[in-house]
């Protein structure tokens, strides 16, 4: 025979009181852990934004420093107040063009645009399939005067 033993009533609320508290215990431990992830997730996200962010603000830094330099220089000024200002020599006249319209003709210039290169495609794929049509259509043609001579 087996030796069974008979669980009393006191371990079975001890039991139950203990279980049921590790239970809280490890879904509270459980909790922090899925929270104190996504938080260093999230932080960790945030610094490399913020690290990319303070790259791209010192390569302007050192772009400006550089520019300060070039501005030191009187003749470099003189030419960027001409370009940037409209400041003219003695007996220079300055003649504005409009941005705008530089745009709007550069983009009449390309008449087909970004969709130039399907567009050749489609022609020459067009041109070889009327071709194709047209020799079998003359082939027929033949073989058709052929069968009414006979």
């Amino acid at each position: 025979m087996a030796n069974t033993k008979k669980i009393t009533k006191a371990s079975k609320r001890r039991l139950m009181i203990f279980g049921s508290l590790s239970c809280l215990i490890m879904a509270y431990l459980l909790v922090n852990l899925v929270t104190y992830s996504y938080q260093i997730k999230k932080l960790s996200d945030e610094q490399s934004r913020l690290t990319q962010n303070l790259n791209g603000l010192k390569e302007k830094q050192s772009d400006l420093k550089k520019e300060i330099n070039k501005l030191k220089d009187p003749d470099y000024l003189a030419r960027y107040a001409r370009e940037n200002y409209l400041y003219t020599k003695n007996g220079e006249y300055v003649i504005k063009e409009d941005a705008t319209k530089v745009k709007k003709e550069e983009k009449t210039k390309e008449v087909f645009g970004e969709y130039k290169t399907p567009i050749i495609v489609g022609s020459v794929i067009l041109v070889f399939m009327i071709f194709y049509i047209l020799k079998t259509l003359v082939k027929e043609g033949k073989e058709d005067k052929k069968k009414t001579k006979k």
